[in-house]
């Protein structure tokens, strides 16, 4: 019996430092860039680098709408009314996606979280799961630079969004009034990093790849 028992703690005890090694390397990622920073592109480079799993709210939202699930009919019902989908909303598509991969070596999260109150709701939902956000990385691109580029691809995709230097720098406006708490809620955690997001592509992926390997 006593072996027995000694038996039963050494595989409970080692399929729990086996967990707890599994947690430690997990990667849990946020991604900042403005339109046009190559913010997506990059997003793939590291998805396959660390075989992370990409949770974009934009594709969530398209995908249970176009689904008629019962999340995607509720925000659908607010954004026909021409109302902003309340944060709860979010957050439980992005919990059931997270819940489908439960063998994930991590996640990157892409267009959520947008303000602080959405950065707090996702650590307390992913201390539930006694995980947390490694860190997160912005890419830093000058924005004339980027509204060239976006002209650019307005041209070519026509879209006329993209084609209008005012309106390209209003969303950049936008997007540095959202994210400025964002970034002082991860700089207090110490897990804000930036990286030059101008150059070759593949330079770029090395630079995030790097920000990753020593930071983690």
């Amino acid at each position: 019996k006593m072996l027995f028992g000694i038996k039963l703690f050494n595989y409970w005890f080692w399929g729990y430092i086996c967990f707890l090694i599994f947690l430690i390397t997990m990667i849990n990622l946020i991604l900042f860039g403005k339109p046009g920073s190559g913010k997506g592109t990059q997003a793939e480079f590291v998805k396959k680098k660390y075989d992370l799993i990409h949770i974009s709210t934009g594709d969530l939202f398209r995908n249970n709408m176009s689904n008629n699930t019962d999340l995607g009919l509720l925000a659908k019902s607010y954004i026909e009314k021409g109302d902003l989908v309340p944060d709860e909303v979010t957050i439980k598509m992005l919990e059931a996606e997270v819940n489908t991969h439960p063998n994930a070596n991590g996640f990157i999260f892409d267009g959520f979280p947008r303000t602080t109150v959405q950065a707090e709701i996702l650590d307390q939902f992913l201390s539930t799961l006694n995980l947390s956000i490694s860190l997160t990385i912005a890419l830093e691109v000058d924005e004339n630079l980027l509204i060239d580029r976006l002209i650019s691809r307005g041209k070519d995709s026509g879209r006329a969004d993209d084609q209008d230097r005012s309106k390209i720098q209003n969303r950049f406006n936008e997007y540095n009034n959202k994210t400025s708490p964002l970034i002082n809620f991860y700089k207090i955690q110490n897990k804000f990093f930036k990286v030059n997001g101008v150059g070759d592509i593949n330079d770029i992926s090395a630079r995030i790849f790097n920000t990753i390997d020593n930071n983690i």
